[in-house]
């Protein structure tokens, strides 16, 4: 009897649809440049489980798939660039550096491991006098996407994208940027959008020290007014 037999094409296939149907159960992430930084906006209504975090004083993570899979690369993340802020400099941790350390990580896992991991990951990083905006996409498999402007992951993201080139044009002000993403994320949903079943936080330049923060439900019904 011959032993079974997979093709490595046919296996790397299977992997990939396997991960995008676990990505494709995961509510959409919006990433949007506006006028003071960058600003974070998940569909999500819990609020104990968080999808945009912070992962360095001007570096934020997103997560959409499996949480249990995005929340170990966000920790792992962390102690990535803490190590390599405490052994060089604070400033040799840039949303770069990171993105590509996530990028070998998952890149190692879907080439060697049976399952891959069912996540897609944004690295933000604001940038600061002359330095641009860094927006990075990852996908399960390891590639990487340097995005300009604004970018999506989850489901639907292709039709949320799709929606995003029609209709933004340049970065406004956060109140302006946040009532785009909901409008954009209840046009794609089959689920109402309201202020509470939204997540969103920024990384905003004109902010000493650390420049992320969590928009409070409290601020989000503010600006979406």
């Amino acid at each position: 009897m011959l032993p079974y037999y997979v093709s490595p094409e046919q296996m790397i296939q299977d992997k990939a649809e396997y991960a995008l149907k676990g990505i494709a159960r995961g509510r959409s992430i919006i990433a949007m440049e506006y006028t003071d930084g960058i600003l974070l906006v998940a569909d999500n209504p819990s609020i104990a489980l968080k999808k945009v975090s912070e992962v360095y004083d001007n570096i934020a993570f997103a997560g959409a798939g499996r949480y249990s899979e995005f929340e170990n690369i966000r920790k792992a993340g962390i102690r990535h660039a803490d190590l390599k802020g405490y052994l060089y400099s604070r400033h040799d941790v840039t949303a770069k550096s990171l993105a590509n350390a996530y990028s070998q990580s998952l890149g190692n896992t879907f080439s060697q491991d049976t399952k891959p991991l069912e996540v897609e990951i944004l690295v933000v990083g604001i940038g600061e006098g002359d330095h641009s905006n860094e927006i990075f996409r990852l996908t399960f498999d390891g590639s990487i996407y340097d995005e300009k402007g604004f970018t999506v992951i989850g489901g639907e993201s292709d039709h949320v994208k799709n929606i995003l080139k029609e209709i933004y044009r340049e970065p406004g002000d956060i109140a302006q940027s946040l009532q785009l993403a909901m409008q954009t994320l209840g046009t794609v949903n089959s689920h109402a959008i309201t202020p509470d079943g939204l997540e969103a936080a920024v990384l905003d330049r004109n902010r000493s020290g650390r420049k992320f923060k969590r928009l409070t439900p409290a601020e989000i019904h503010h600006l979406v007014q």
